[in-house]
């Protein structure tokens, strides 16, 4: 297996929790850190998309990134998410997730004013000046309305500390030429993780990890092992899954909060507008999706016993396994 790369090979980009006023609630929101790193992840990202960045203040922000920090220690590695539309803003967040403590930062394609490629340069080149952090390139036009191209990647390779990639574009051959640029590429769709994988990527920014951790970072492990068939079985496997957290129309903090609850790792799955929260009829939806991987009680794969207790998310043998 290839050295690890900077940030891990499964980072989860995890849900932000509330309180019942609306306001941030931080140390739930520390428990899904701790979660999500005691069932698999290298590392996290926080105030990203999951993390319903676009409804966050900038104390907020702060606030998030200090609890996760100190949930997770050095177990694992922190990324900040500093991307929005407005780089001014961008900077303000980059600055003080610098200051916090960050491993790393998170930028998006900044998202409905639809800049050229030169504004999009520009935008990361000035947010990466703000600190020496290395900086990851995170391209998701289904939900920003624009894209990064090849030679705006190649020009932002040449600002020292521009050295990642999430690609969440649907397009895993991508990947190959992000690599030849010099890029670590992180799959950002779970579902394409081995053909990203297979194309050059390093790893997995996931959703899904806050169900199914374990199994993801097996697969990636066993892909790149070479035991192919292995990683196949544990993907399709998780199929189900996939679908369940990722493949309806309200999916994302929505979904991943609700399998938290379900998990019993929150005792609810709170969102703010204008998302809006699972109703029963998704939730069922959802447990189904999660049982058929296995993932919750009910019906299971025939690979072996689920180690999740019914709904309260206990890991058997997790003890016995550290």
């Amino acid at each position: 297996m290839e050295s690890a790369p900077r940030f891990g090979r499964l980072l989860t980009a995890i849900a932000t929790a509330f309180d019942a006023d609306g306001a941030v609630d931080l140390d739930a929101t520390a428990r899904i850190a701790r979660h999500v790193v005691d069932t698999g992840s290298d590392g996290v990202v926080v105030s990203g998309t999951t993390g319903e960045a676009p409804t966050t203040l900038v104390p907020e922000d702060g606030a998030i990134l200090a609890a996760v920090r100190e949930a997770v220690g050095d177990r694992a590695t922190v990324i900040a998410g500093v991307g929005t539309n407005s780089t001014a803003h961008s900077v303000e967040i980059a600055e003080q997730a610098a200051r916090v403590g960050a491993d790393g930062l998170l930028v998006v394609t900044p998202y409905y004013n639809k800049p050229s490629q030169r504004g999009v340069l520009e935008h990361v080149r000035t947010v990466a000046a703000v600190s020496d952090l290395p900086v990851m390139l995170y391209d998701v036009p289904g939900r920003t309305g624009a894209s990064i191209a090849l030679d705006t990647y190649a020009a932002a390779r040449e600002i020292e500390n521009v050295v990642a990639a999430k690609d969440a574009t649907g397009a895993p051959a991508h990947a190959a030429r992000l690599v030849d640029l010099g890029y670590e590429v992180w799959c950002g769709d779970d579902s394409l993780t081995l053909g990203y994988l297979a194309y050059g990527a390093v790893g997995l920014v996931s959703v899904v990890a806050h169900a199914a951790g374990r199994e993801l970072r097996e697969m990636i492990e066993a892909f790149l092992a070479g035991d192919h068939g292995r990683a196949l079985s544990l993907h399709t496997r998780l199929l189900p899954a996939f679908d369940a957290v990722m493949g309806v129309p309200n999916y994302g903090a929505t979904t991943a909060k609700a399998a938290l609850q379900l998990l019993g790792v929150l005792t609810d799955r709170r969102v703010r507008l204008p998302l809006v929260e699972l109703d029963d009829d998704e939730v069922a939806a959802l447990r189904a999706g999660l049982q058929a991987a296995g993932l919750l009680s009910g019906p299971r794969p025939s690979d072996g016993p689920n180690e999740l207790d019914p709904w309260w998310g206990t890991y058997r043998g997790l003890a016995a396994d550290q």
